[in-house]
């Protein structure tokens, strides 16, 4: 009995111990949090997924009136209906450029059944870009925003695209805009690429973005409260709302080289393909964002970090004008994601790359 009783006491000091020890390695992102909020919206919420499970979920929930007031305008202006609630993981918000992810694996779904290749010309699907001398711009070139047009302020782009009916419409827009050097050898991060490459989708299938958005990465990621609305005209590169237990799903199938919860939803090939930097040393940046900092530039997604050794791609995100920061590290397997909502732009690029830091440190 006695030996009985000690071996219970044992099991259950361990029990009570690994929680706190697991919790434990989390403390200095709970800090951060804690602490980058305030600057972030007033509202905040980590999601981190590993071996096969959400191993960190934590939220902070301090928004002043100031900031609920910001929020509410930017909502207005957008067309959209202001949430201040506090943040859950099922809370969904605009995403802005953390679309462009979502955006790039849903054009690589046509890859992946050779009903487009990634060198095929735009000319061929979209003859306006041929009549204004774009139809040599590649389905490559569209994703990694190396067009070489010269698009308008992003402010000019989304108040013309609030006007038009449709996607014809606004690839005729795209047309006319002046070139600022040749297709492959200029960055310029914008809209126009991923527009462009929509476009292309929608004239193969028959189908409005949206559906296809549903039906090909939404619908087999579980992605119940994700998609690109129901105007007249998607915005790839910046339309979608999500949430992050939505967003975590897509960020998984990213980890596990195309797959989620057994199905394939891209290859490993497309998945490798999206993760090449493609801003080389012949390519000249006209405009990238500040807060992306020195990363490198692939399909609808920056590369973070990169082996030495190997040179093979550690880490991508695609972070959002509104301040949320999804990203996957391939070489510690997990991924995550930080939901914020505020527009202010001062020191993100740093802010990322501590938290990630401090995430680092905490799976190790």
């Amino acid at each position: 009995m006695k030996t009985i009783t000690v071996l219970l006491i044992c099991i259950l000091s361990v029990l009570l111990h690994t929680p706190a020890s697991a919790q434990s390695s989390f403390t200095k992102v709970d800090q951060w949090l804690e602490a980058n909020t305030p600057a972030m919206g007033g509202r905040a919420i980590l999601m981190i997924y590993k071996d096969g499970k959400i191993v960190y979920s934590h939220a902070e929930n301090e928004m002043s009136r100031k900031q609920q007031m910001v929020n509410k305008f930017i909502a207005r202006r957008s067309g959209k209906q202001a949430n201040t609630d506090d943040f859950t993981t099922t809370s969904r918000q605009m995403i802005a450029s953390c679309s462009k992810w979502l955006s790039a694996a849903l054009i690589m779904t046509f890859v992946d059944e050779g009903k487009l290749q990634l060198t095929d010309t735009v000319g061929k699907f979209l003859p306006i870009l041929t009549q204004n001398g774009k139809g040599n711009i590649t389905i490559s070139q569209c994703l990694s925003h190396t067009t070489g047009i010269k698009p308008v302020s992003l402010k000019d782009d989304l108040a013309a695209m609030k006007k038009m009916n449709g996607m014809d419409e606004a690839i005729a827009a795209i047309s006319v805009l002046p070139m600022e050097g040749e297709p492959g050898k200029v960055f310029h991060y914008s809209n126009a690429g991923l527009q462009i490459a929509g476009a292309v989708i929608e004239k193969i299938s028959g189908k409005s973005f949206e559906t296809l958005f549903a039906e090909r990465i939404a619908r087999p990621l579980g992605m119940k409260n994700t998609d690109f609305g129901k105007g007249k005209l998607a915005l790839p590169a910046g339309g979608a709302s999500s949430t992050p237990e939505d967003y975590i799903h897509f960020l998984v199938m990213i980890l596990n080289k195309g797959v989620y919860e057994g199905k394939r939803i891209l290859s490993e090939k497309a998945i490798t393909e999206m993760q090449i930097n493609r801003i080389g040393k012949d390519v000249k940046l006209a405009y990238s964002p500040t807060e992306a900092g020195n990363f490198g530039y692939g399909y609808g997604e920056w590369v973070m970090e990169t082996s030495t050794a190997t040179q093979l791609t550690k880490a991508v995100t695609s972070p959002g004008l509104f301040g949320s920061f999804p990203w996957v590290d391939n070489e510690k397997k997990y991924c995550a994601f930080l939901m914020c909502f505020y527009i202010k732009n001062d020191g993100r690029h740093e802010r990322y790359k501590e938290l990630k830091q401090l995430v680092d440190e905490a799976i190790k």
